[in-house]
Order: C-alpha cells, then structure tokens, then sequence
C-alpha cells in the first residue's frame, strides 16, 4: 500500500490525496486518532490544487479534533472546510462540514451558534442528501432537549432514528438511539432509558468499521444515568468508557468518567476531573468537573 501510494504521489497525486484522506478517515472512525491525522498531512500538500479535496480532509481533521475536545481547533478547521466546501460548488460536503461544525458547539454549549447551522443542514440534506440527514436532525433535537422542549426533541429523535434504521446505519442508529435514551430520562422512566441505552450501544458497535467516539457518547449517557439513579452496574459502565476513552485519545470522556467515578464517593477522582477538564475549553465540561466539589 505505501508502494503504491509513492507512485501515486508522482503520477496522480489527486488520486494519492483521495487514498491518503480515505484511510485517515477510516483510523478516525476507529479512534486511532494519532494515525488518522498522519494519513491526512500526507493527503493536503497532495490536494493542493483541489478545493474540494481540502473540504473533505479539513472536515475529518476538524472532527478529530472535535472527537478529542481540541474545540478551538475543531471549530476553527471546520468552518474552513465549509468554506472550502461551498467555494467548490460541493454542497454535500458543506453539509457535512456544517453539521460537524453544529456538533462541536452543541458539546460545548453553544445553542444559539449552532441552531441556525444545524437547521440549514437539515433543510439541504431533506433536499440534496435524504441518508445524511440523522446527524444533523439529531444534534438539532440535543439543542430542543436542552431547552426543556421534549416532545420536539422526542419527534426529531424518532424521526432520525427510523432513517437510520431504514439506512441500517449503525452511527445514525446510535446517536438518534442515544437521544431517545435522554427523552426516556426527562420522562423519569429509567427502566425505559435504561434499555433504550444498552440497546443503542449494541446497534452503534454491531459493525468493525463503526464510529468509536458514537459509541462512547452512548456509554457516557448510560454512565450519567447508572450514576443519577446509583444502579448497580454504574462502576462498570463508567470503567468501560474509562478504558475506551483513555486508549483512543478522547479527552473528555476521560474527565467524565472521573468525575463519574467521583459521584460515586472517589475524591481522588474528582480532583483528577478538575485538573484535566481545565486543559479543555468546554465551559459545558468545566461546570461537571467543578461540580465533583459540591457535597
């Protein structure tokens, strides 16, 4: 393969950036982040006459950086990408780049940001891209979750959630099945969240090739509810993210998970959640790792 690619390099370079992004974007997907992103510096200076090949790189740098909460570079390289995107005439990958850029700011608490981003997502996936259109719809409903309006929430999850079902598309299951988890919570009924959650985790690793930072995303939100309601596999779900979130690089998931630890009575952990959460500019993250102080 690496042959292959010198040659490439030489004789059709475009090609060799396209080889190079698609192997990173595949190592992101795994969260091999360290790996990805050494695919896609070979991949740019490749692209260098291609705009719309930077969109498609700049996008899965700024998810990498999003997925390891570097938010500042995430926000910064993704809306370069969607720049780039809309310069080249690539509207698919504008959607894509928006929708990543949407995520960020939802993770980090900005709404009013990311709510016009999201929605013009969702309006240029119903027109131009039906198979995409779960992610967006379903950050927009964490968005409608957030201000108290569930039923909302509850009809753009269940929506994104039977198209990703129709799709057979693991990552779109998850995160739309991640979101019916968090309606089932805002109605109390945890038994419910509870089986909602394990079987979302299920759908969103049921594939090799499937989004590890997805499937870490429905763990931390079966860890917050085991621990909200101290049921009895807590301890085990949280050492779960713990061992995923440390091997891959995903940052915040670690500090959640010492803060969740330090919930259940480890102060060690709760200091450990400070100290780290401040090497994130997540305010959403510092409010839970400095919440660990409280009795």
């Amino acid at each position: 393969m690496h042959e292959a690619l010198a040659i490439g390099r030489d004789a059709a370079p475009a090609l060799a950036a396209a080889a190079c992004r698609e192997l990173g974007y595949v190592e992101f997907l795994g969260g091999r982040y360290e790996r990805a992103l050494s695919w896609l510096a070979q991949a740019e200076p490749l692209a260098a006459e291609d705009p719309a090949e930077l969109a498609r790189i700049a996008t899965v740098q700024g998810s990498i950086f999003s997925d390891t909460a570097h938010y500042p570079l995430a926000l910064q390289r993704l809306q370069l990408a969607a720049d780039q995107a809309r310069d080249a005439g690539d509207r698919k990958q504008a959607i894509y780049a928006e929708s990543m850029l949407g995520r960020a700011l939802v993770l980090c608490g900005e709404f009013e940001t990311a709510t016009p981003l999201l929605d013009h997502a969702i309006d240029e996936s119903r027109r131009l891209w039906t198979a995409f259109l779960p992610w967006p719809l379903s950050f927009r409903a964490e968005i409608d979750l957030a201000r108290g309006h569930v039923d909302v929430a509850s009809e753009r999850f269940e929506h994104a959630f039977a198209l990703g079902c129709e799709l057979g598309d693991p990552c779109w299951e998850g995160i739309a099945g991640r979101g019916r988890g968090r309606v089932a919570m805002c109605h109390g009924d945890v038994q419910r969240a509870v089986e909602i959650l394990q079987d979302t985790l299920s759908r969103s690793g049921r594939l090799p090739d499937a989004y590890l930072w997805g499937r870490a995303y429905v763990l931390e939100t079966l860890c917050q509810l085991a621990v909200s309601r101290r049921l009895a596999p807590a301890a085990q779900w949280i050492e779960d993210l713990m061992e995923m979130a440390t091997r891959s690089g995903m940052r915040e998931f670690v500090v959640r998970a010492c803060a969740y630890r330090a919930s259940l009575g480890n102060a060690e952990h709760a200091a450990a959640a400070r100290v780290l959460a401040q090497a994130i500019d997540n305010p959403v993250l510092h409010a839970l790792a400095v919440g660990q102080d409280r009795p």
